[in-house]
């Protein structure tokens, strides 16, 4: 059963009914540096260490509205400062590990951040520790955006908007205390934290925390069992990864018998979509989330809840949607426009719509279909291009795994193209595919073949480099 929406008021509080309620079920399972040993980790002992590292962060001089960077992997470490900095009050900024220590350093200038708890576990204070940024007294979080067309954004996130944030996903998925999922995502993006593990520890579920605090193709299948897995969530690209290793799972036996399997970050391709739902025997649901909005915005239903549209990302979950033309009025059904957002897990309160920069349209029973963004538009002799539409017609192309589309030179066309295996194809014959299915002013220009394709930390299709590599 889902929690209610009144047990949990943001990350102060996540664990207190489950430690009350069910003290030696276990909240997380880590896993040794060969994947060969594996410990649970209950929710007595997590709120214990969860009170033990607030008390050390209080000692080290952080206190109610100073900035923690925190820079871990998927770590009981990075779980325990987390939720011990909302018992201090102070507000936690999870950052990306991988960063280079220039990209470290000017993530936490940007934060204003009092002190970094680094990969060992020990706390680097400033000189003086009150000197950083002071959040507001209801923020609970600050997360950075992908940046996957630019910068890097920062998102402050408020307590309530957690607790409306986790209260969405357990409801949509109905997660309850029989529910056990790996977590794949890292947690210091909206997708790993709030739909892997604050959503399940929320509801009394389990989450099993691969070797090294990384996901693994190698290790997936057995973590999956080790687990005892009920669902997981993933970006496009890790699917992918999965089904290209799917003879991998015998050598482990069959995977747990799954309830669903999620998908969200990116379009997950119709066959992709189908080869997973048959390799678990389980439906596949399309999510869309955003770092403003606490993580998710939509999602298809549980089968039992609603028609699966597969080509969607579903209805709206907790917040209201509405798609709007260039002149700021709502569209009709099956009309295109911006996707604008509103809801107590959006960024800012609630209070007003927040303009997402996404494209897409909804049908006449709420089901959202996204067909791009607006920054990624390309003009072309008086023609609006949506480059997610060229490469999803190029990925059909025969021994084609995916592409990246991108301007050339203002309006000119170019492709880079990752062939699928051993497979040869050459760029006339790419051409030639998309010349018979698209309109003569999307066709590119040029075809680039490439090893693979640049992503985000999160997996998502990095758009930046992609034009700066290429272009």
């Amino acid at each position: 059963m889902a929690t209610s929406a009144l047990t949990v008021t943001g990350l102060a509080d996540l664990l207190d009914r489950q430690a009350r309620a069910r003290p030696h079920a276990p909240a997380l399972v880590t896993t040794g540096r060969h994947g060969d040993e594996r410990v649970p980790l209950s929710y007595e002992a997590l709120d214990a260490l969860a009170d033990q590292e607030a008390e050390r962060l209080a000692a080290a001089g952080l206190g109610a509205g100073d900035v923690l960077g925190l820079v871990a992997g998927n770590t009981v470490e990075f779980v325990v400062a987390l939720l011990g900095a909302a018992r201090a009050g102070v507000v936690a900024a999870p950052l990306d590990p991988g960063l280079s220590d220039a990209e470290l350093r000017l993530r936490v200038g940007d934060l204003g951040a009092s002190a970094v708890l680094g990969h060992d576990g020990a706390i680097g204070v400033g000189v003086d520790a009150g000197a950083g940024r002071r959040a507001g007294k209801e923020d609970a979080l600050v997360l950075f955006t992908a940046g996957a067309t630019g910068r890097a954004r920062m998102v402050p996130l408020t307590h309530a908007n957690v607790a409306a944030s986790v209260n969405n996903i357990c409801a949509t998925y109905a997660l309850g205390p029989d529910d056990a999922t790996v977590a794949v995502m890292p947690f210091f993006h909206g997708h790993g934290l709030f739909a892997s593990l604050l959503s399940t520890l929320a509801s009394g579920g389990c989450v099993l925390l691969p070797a090294g605090g990384r996901f693994s193709a190698e290790t997936f299948w057995a973590d999956l069992r080790a687990a005892g897995a009920s669902w997981f969530t993933a970006v496009p690209t890790i699917h992918e990864a999965l089904l290209d290793r799917s003879s991998e799972a015998a050598d482990v036996g069959a995977p747990p018998p799954l309830r669903f399997v999620r998908s969200c970050g990116a379009p997950l391709n119709a066959a992709s979509q189908r080869a997973l739902e048959r390799m678990f025997g389980a439906p596949l649901l399309s999510a869309y989330g955003m770092t403003e909005a606490a993580h998710q915005i939509s999602s298809e239903p549980l089968p039992e809840r609603g028609p699966l549209k597969h080509g969607t990302v579903g209805r709206a979950t907790g917040v209201r949607l509405r798609v709007v033309d260039q002149d700021g009025k709502v569209c009709p059904a099956g009309v295109r426009g911006e996707v604008w957002v509103r809801g107590p897990s959006v960024t800012g309160g609630g209070g007003g719509w927040l303009r997402t920069g996404d494209l897409g349209w909804l049908d006449e029973d709420g089901y959202l279909s996204l067909t791009g963004r607006i920054e990624s538009l390309i003009v072309r002799g008086g023609r609006t291009i949506s480059p997610e539409y060229v490469e999803d017609v190029l990925a059909g192309c025969p021994s084609v795994a995916e592409a990246a589309v991108f301007a050339v030179g203002g309006e000119r066309i170019g492709a880079a193209v990752v062939v699928r295996g051993e497979e040869c194809v050459g760029a006339e014959d790419v051409l030639r595919y998309s010349r018979e299915r698209l309109a003569a002013a999307a066709v590119p220009d040029r075809i680039v073949f490439v090893s693979a394709l640049p992503r985000t930390a999160q997996g998502g299709l990095d758009r930046l480099a992609v034009r700066e590599r290429y272009e």
